[in-house]
């Protein structure tokens, strides 16, 4: 029976990797569209790709998860506001000045304390398609288990 779970826990790890992967190409969570910049242009987490490449799943015991390395993946996937700090507008003069495009003067200008309404971009978590993919998994994985024993 151990060998089912290990089976079903690699073999979701496997399509889910892949279906939240596609997320990032088609820009959406699924069918859900993320809100494109205000500029125009693709969404912000299809820029460099570094989110898109942080996103690990780990199996451990009869679970597995996803995870990501960057800080600000957590806010991109459920959304948000963020308080803007002394350090934050440091940081958008320097892009303002390297880069000379505007909407970093405006955030530079805000004042600390004001906040940034940060729009909900999932890429992983649950959703009808995600059940769908677990339950066939589960259902191919008993299947070929079922059709494997032996009885006499």
């Amino acid at each position: 029976m151990d060998d089912l779970i290990t089976s079903i826990l690699r073999d979701l790890q496997k399509e889910l990797t892949e279906e939240f992967d596609l997320n990032f190409k088609r820009g959406a969570f699924f069918n859900e569209v993320w809100p494109v910049k205000r500029t125009g242009g693709t969404s912000r987490l299809q820029k460099s790709g570094k989110l898109r490449k942080s996103i690990q799943s780990v199996i451990t015991g009869n679970k597995l998860r996803f995870t990501s390395s960057e800080p600000y993946a957590a806010i991109h996937n459920e959304g948000g506001e963020i308080t803007v700090t002394e350090m934050m507008k440091n940081y958008f003069w320097r892009q303002f000045y390297e880069t000379g495009q505007r909407h970093w003067k405006y955030l530079a200008l805000m004042k600390t304390g004001s906040k940034i309404t940060i729009p909900k971009r999932q890429f992983l978590g649950s959703s009808p398609e995600v059940e769908r993919a677990i339950e066939q998994v589960i259902d191919d994985n008993v299947r070929d288990y079922l059709s494997n024993l032996n009885f006499k």
